[in-house]
């Protein structure tokens, strides 16, 4: 396995982020030479000049968090945060069309969503604090069917959520990893123990506010 620091994305995604706290986020993100940072939309012009210096990736999210935005809509912020320097998109899949089994939609928003990335990564969040495990591969299928890259736990913002669990992403990894798509666990994720046992699951990514917890809990654990 990799250094655990090669699979955290630092994120921030709070409303009421400032930029002193997204500047904190990317100095400890350079520091401990995490894989990458995710902010909103609003920070990643500013955040690429924090990073410039750095190999850190800069991840931002698009039809976030209640996936609600129309497919235009969608495809006009990820234009917009690609053109101001983001390295990878993270979408949040269609979760009504995917309650109605509107499986054509779900896979037609993530598919036009790749092809304006193009050699970015495409991660699609299901959500599955609102998804049967039935559903958690359709999902995914939908995904792998429409060319994204990962598909990921969660937007950690569904109320009473659990955000990534282990069951979820061992089911994840087993319907995408052999069509070549990564997993990223989000979502809850607080300590070190708990990003073991995600990764040890199949995560490759894990998206968390706690990276630098993490860390020290690594070389606690050494």
């Amino acid at each position: 396995m990799e250094t655990i620091n090669n699979y955290i994305e630092h994120t921030l995604l709070k409303a009421n982020a400032s930029l002193s706290e997204i500047e904190k986020l990317a100095s400890e993100a350079i520091r401990y030479n995490f894989f990458g940072i995710c902010v909103n939309p609003s920070y990643v012009e500013f955040s690429k000049s924090l990073l410039k210096e750095s190999n850190v990736k800069l991840v931002t999210v698009v039809n976030f968090p209640l996936a609600s935005c129309t497919v235009d809509s969608i495809l006009f912020q990820t234009e917009e945060v690609l053109k101001f320097g983001a390295d990878e998109v993270d979408t949040v899949i269609n979760i009504s069309e995917l309650k109605n089994k509107n499986y054509k939609k779900v896979v037609s928003d993530i598919k036009k969503t790749k092809e304006i990335c193009k050699e970015h990564n495409l991660k699609v969040i299901l959500e599955t604090d609102l998804l049967t495990k039935e559903e958690i591969v359709i999902a995914s299928n939908c995904a792998v069917e429409a060319g994204a890259n990962f598909v990921k736990t969660s937007t950690g913002f569904v109320k009473n959520g659990v955000g990534a669990k282990v069951e979820d992403v061992k089911l994840m990894y087993k319907t995408v990893a052999v069509c070549g798509l990564g997993v990223k666990a989000s979502g809850g994720i607080k300590n070190y123990s708990q990003a073991i046992d995600l990764i040890n699951a199949g995560a490759s990514r894990l998206g968390t506010s706690s990276g630098v917890d993490i860390i020290l809990g690594e070389v606690k654990n050494v």
